[in-house]
């Protein structure tokens, strides 16, 4: 029972070092916020660009025709 007891809490540790503790979610979520505020205006721009580029690469690779 001990064997197992250990095995779990060693698998279990490497997860730690993924999640951030509760304290500091609020400091990433808020710099993730800033984030897409100050990547907005160029995401507007740049996404209808890619939008069409996506649309034309599918009509190719679909055989469609216009």
């Amino acid at each position: 029972m001990l064997q197992l007891f250990f095995t779990i809490a060693f698998s279990a540790a490497p997860l730690v070092l993924y999640i951030p503790p509760i304290r500091s979610l609020n400091l990433f979520v808020e710099t993730m916020e800033d984030m897409c505020r100050e990547s907005r205006t160029y995401t507007n721009r740049v996404y209808p660009r890619l939008r069409e580029a996506w649309g034309r690469i599918m009509d190719c690779i679909l055989c469609n025709t216009r």
